[in-house]
């Protein structure tokens, strides 16, 4: 069963987690590798569980890299076998801030919105 995985783009056009892994690109190319590994892993069933994901409640997951800062994208799923990353957090925090809870909850909600299925 293999999965697409999408990125979150606002009404305007801007895509934040792109963004992101842009930033990361540049700034430490190994943390970004094994993003871009782990967002691709998640197109098989067998890594939606833990150490590479986890839920964290409200239909919301968190796809975990450890490096020399934490990387965490977090994302959902959508009907038809598809993912859809929201938000980026990049600390040493082991928990998920609220605010960056809601960020995601509010782009979740967003992106059903305008995408209604």
């Amino acid at each position: 069963m293999k999965f697409t995985v999408e990125l979150y783009e606002t009404s305007l056009g801007r895509c934040p987690v792109l963004e992101f892994l842009d930033d990361l690109k540049e700034s430490n190319a190994d943390d970004f590798a094994a993003v871009m590994a782990g967002l691709s892993k998640l197109q098989s069933r067998y890594y939606h569980r833990q150490p590479l994901s986890k839920s964290i409640g409200d239909d919301l997951f968190e796809l975990r890299h450890v490096g020399r800062l934490n990387s965490r994208i977090l994302y959902f799923f959508v009907k038809g076998k598809r993912i859809l990353a929201l938000h980026e957090i990049r600390n040493k925090a082991k928990k998920i801030a609220s605010k960056d809870r809601k960020i995601a909850l509010d782009r979740k909600r967003d992106w059903l919105e305008r995408n209604p299925t």
